[in-house]
């Protein structure tokens, strides 16, 4: 089937150059509709049960993603200058477009609490001019000192920082709003050290970037691979066809991802780079398969025949085990590793159709000037030169000292499997910046002076109640009136909307009806109204005295393990209010008594002028609380250190009264997802582990030389992430598809060098003379293009973002590593399995 292809295209250049080029028009023109997306809650799909619950809990306690705007000073922050400049910057942030201006929270916008004189209690701004004397500023300093709300949130423990968080309409909107603050600030003339941190400008910053890599990396790349080759071929007419390849992958792969719909995120970033360096690799092995065979006046057509009907299986197969490798990431539950996955496998698809129909057609039409350079460069680089050498000498070592090898293969096979088990997962957006990036800078420095710029959310809620015969009750009063005429279809799409639940809404449809209905059917009326109501105050768990005092005790001692800086909730606005009704010190900072008292402090605290403050602690119902737990660092294992915790305490110390709770905010996501991808990307990797083995023993159809195939891929994974455990390097996204591009490269390796090694041995009737005939032009092939995979990677350590300076280490270092354990260990394993021939080989040697 191939060979009418292959004549197709040799016959019809024109046409195949027309298609490829109308292909790469149609996805270039796709590429101005590029949407980027670095939201890390996007690991998870749409309907993951954490995701869901995050955004349920946003949208009950309306909670917002937030900037944190942070002043520093060398001296106490609490100075009239200080404090005018903090009050100015406050003023000037909420006239930007996309705060959300009620909920900002800075000194000018927060209430202060205290005694009204001669009784009572008084709300009014903290802040609301800034203070023109020392005493007005230390006045607020004392105020502050007084709101467990503020303390060490809005003014950091040791008065050196104040803080204004600023609530975004959308997190896609925080850079924008970020650097508007910062042009704020930069116009601003004061000795103060501003800083701009929080997970949501991390994010949004970390895309602009990335978009910008993304237009810097992959030109670089080319580039590097272009000199490459220039310098092993030293023709630009040559070097012409290869870089075609590679940016006709590129360009279609990445046009078609966003024709799609996909929005590129931090993983689908890296398909150019990863796709420029393998695209080019069997250019490579047809250009030197042609300029060995061509002699001058052959026919161009026949050579390139001969050599692409020689070169067809192996180069399909390597193709296919490397997609294979990628598109096990189809299984992981990230979709945005699914992406990656599945376009970067098709990209590989794809460039080995381009290269078996655009390259033959490209070299059949070559000048004979051209050949005779192809063939000069050919020569030139098969003189023996430093690497020639290098290859010689490590072919007669890998001959003569197969059992040291085997044995020191082994020794760092177990090394590599207990570094492995040192491997930690671990991920946080601030830590994809370089340590001297301004959003790094501004992380430390916050949360060196506050409680934390991290969060958590820790939701309690009171459990399904039994509520059988309440709505028996509910339902047979309503029959009752209307058998009276009373219409309450209002009430019952009331109750449907609240879905079947008893809720504040229900209560006012029930009022309403009663001042519709006649006197005789007034008092069912207040009577189905009392059945309501008394339901809903059974259900009011956060009214609990006993329980709030739980959750303050659960608040202090989860702040005493120093896992986190602070934990906000309603006890403490409940303490705070119920203290300035009372006395004012702080014996009186304490949970009142009754239901009924705690209801009234909170009744108290909606008189102020941010009552909308309460209903991010509490659902109107109360059957609902969440505590804001503030976190130094947003680490994965930070966070799980104290999810963990919590889940300890309520098993050793019950609530008084039945609950169940659950976790939200971007912190918690974190780890939910990469959980996920770690057992994903198992099960992915030990999946196409066998499919690619099952696939060698089809293509040698050998057992023996199935087994010797995977060897270079089983060393070269467990190596790689052995150095990773051994040198405390986290387990995050990028390392985790390593093992995607591991695979399949490793394996593409072994395939080319047991394939010609047997092809030498059957020509050569010994495989002491293949091996050492290997150890010539094919070992040079192999190490050539594990050169040019590596060097293809290596732009990516001049990035200023830390995923791909990774991706680009570790990539090239497992490239070095494969062409090593294939030229090393495989021929060790080769003399090994020859059984009775081994004497006699070893003789030879």
């Amino acid at each position: 089937m191939y060979s009418r292809l292959l004549q197709f295209v040799m016959t019809k250049p024109k046409v195949v150059y027309s298609i490829l080029l109308i292909a790469v028009i149609t996805a270039v023109a796709m590429i101005p509709n590029l949407n980027i997306d670095t939201d890390p809650e996007n690991m998870l799909s749409e309907n993951a049960p954490a995701r869901v619950f995050h955004n349920e809990t946003k949208n009950t306690f309306a909670m917002r993603d937030m900037i944190v705007v942070g002043a520093v000073s060398n001296s106490s922050i609490f100075t009239p200058a200080h404090l005018q400049t903090l009050h100015t910057l406050s003023a000037e942030i909420e006239k930007l477009d996309g705060v959300i201006v009620d909920d900002l929270l800075s000194l000018s916008a927060v209430d202060n609490i205290r005694q009204e004189e001669g009784g009572g209690i008084r709300f009014e701004y903290l802040m609301k001019e800034a203070p023109t004397s020392q005493a007005a500023s230390n006045e607020i300093q004392g105020f502050v000192k007084r709101l467990p709300m503020l303390d060490n949130t809005l003014v950091s423990g040791d008065d050196l920082a104040i803080a204004i968080y600023v609530p975004i309409e959308s997190k896609d909107l925080s850079y924008q709003i970020a650097e508007q603050v910062r042009a704020i600030t930069a116009s601003i003339n004061s000795d103060l050290d501003f800083h701009i941190t929080g997970l949501p400008v991390a994010e949004d910053q970390f895309g602009v970037e990335m978009f910008i890599q993304m237009g810097v990396a992959a030109p670089m790349a080319g580039a590097a691979i272009f000199f490459l080759l220039w310098y092993f071929f030293r023709n630009i007419p040559l070097i012409i066809a290869p870089m075609v390849v590679a940016m006709a992958t590129v360009l279609i792969i990445m046009g078609s991802l966003i024709g799609m719909g996909f929005t590129v995120h931090i993983m689908s970033s890296m398909i150019a780079i990863f796709l420029m360096p393998i695209a080019v690799v069997d250019s490579v092995h047809v250009l030197s398969e042609f300029a060995d065979n061509y002699k001058k006046d052959d026919d161009p057509k026949t050579v390139v025949t001969q050599v692409m009907k020689h070169l067809y299986t192996p180069m399909l197969f390597t193709s296919i085990t490397s997609a294979i490798g990628f598109y096990s990431l189809l299984l992981t539950p990230i979709p945005p590793v699914k992406v990656f996955g599945a376009f970067i496998g098709t990209g590989i698809l794809l460039a080995f159709f381009i290269t078996i129909t655009y390259l033959p057609a490209y070299i059949s039409r070559l000048s004979p000037a051209n050949l005779a350079k192809l063939q000069e460069a050919v020569t030139r680089m098969e003189q023996k030169g430093l690497l020639s050498n290098a290859l010689e000498k490590l072919g007669k070592f890998a001959r003569s000292k197969v059992v040291a090898i085997i044995l020191v293969f082994l020794t760092l096979l177990a090394v590599s499997i207990q570094g492995i088990t040192k491997i930690e997962i671990n991920d946080n957006p601030v830590n994809w910046f370089k340590s001297n990036h301004e959003i790094r800078v501004a992380d430390s420095v916050l949360n060196e002076h506050f409680a934390g710029t991290y969060d958590a959310w820790l939701v309690l809620q009171a459990p399904p109640a039994d509520n059988k015969q309440t709505f028996a009750a509910f339902n047979q009063a309503l029959i009752a009136l209307n058998e009276h005429g009373v219409d309450t279809t209002a009430i019952q799409n009331q109750f449907e909307a609240d879905n079947k639940q008893f809720s504040q809404s229900l209560l006012v449809a029930i009022d309403d009806l009663a001042f519709e209905v006649e006197d005789e059917q007034a008092d069912q009326v207040t009577a189905l109204y009392d059945l309501v109501e008394a339901e809903m105050s059974k259900n009011k768990l956060f009214l609990n005295p006993a329980m709030l005092n739980w959750m303050g005790q659960l608040q202090n001692e989860l702040v005493a393990t120093g896992l986190i800086g602070k934990a906000n909730g309603l006890s403490d606005i409940v303490k705070t209010v119920n203290r300035e009704l009372n006395s004012g010190e702080q014996k009186d900072f304490v949970i009142p008594n009754s239901s009924d008292a705690v209801a009234q402090t909170l009744l108290q605290y909606q008189s102020s002028h941010r009552p909308q403050d309460l209903w991010h602690f509490v659902t109107t119902d109360y059957q609902q609380s969440l505590l804001w737990l503030q976190m130094t660092s947003g680490d994965n294992q930070h966070t799980t250190k104290v999810v963990a915790w919590v889940e300890g305490y309520i098993a050793n110390n019950p609530a008084p009264m039945a609950i169940e709770y659950d976790w939200a905010g971007k912190s918690y996501l974190n780890i939910v997802w990469q959980d996920a991808m770690v057992s994903g990307m198992m099960e992915s990797l030990l999946s196409s582990f066998v499919i690619v083995f099952i696939m060698m023993v089809l293509l040698f159809r050998s057992l023996k030389y199935g087994l010797l195939a995977m060897m270079p891929l089983t060393f070269t994974i467990t190596m790689i992430y052995g150095l990773i455990g051994w040198f405390g390097k986290a387990y995050d996204m990028p390392i985790a598809v390593l093992s995607a591009l591991t695979l399949g490269l490793s394996v593409d390796f072994a395939i080319h060098f047991l394939q010609r090694a047997r092809e030498l041995e059957r020509e050569t009737g010994s495989l002491t003379q293949a091996l050492i005939l290997m150890f010539e032009e094919p070992s040079k092939a192999i190490s050539r293009n594990a050169i040019v995979i590596a060097i293809g990677f290596t732009p990516l350590l001049l990035s200023p973002l830390v995923p791909y300076i990774t991706v680009g280490f570790f990539l090239a270092s497992i490239m070095a590593l494969s062409a090593l354990v294939t030229l090393v260990l495989l021929p060790a394993l080769l003399v090994v399995t020859q059984g009775k021939k081994r004497a006699d080989i070893s003789n030879t040697l």
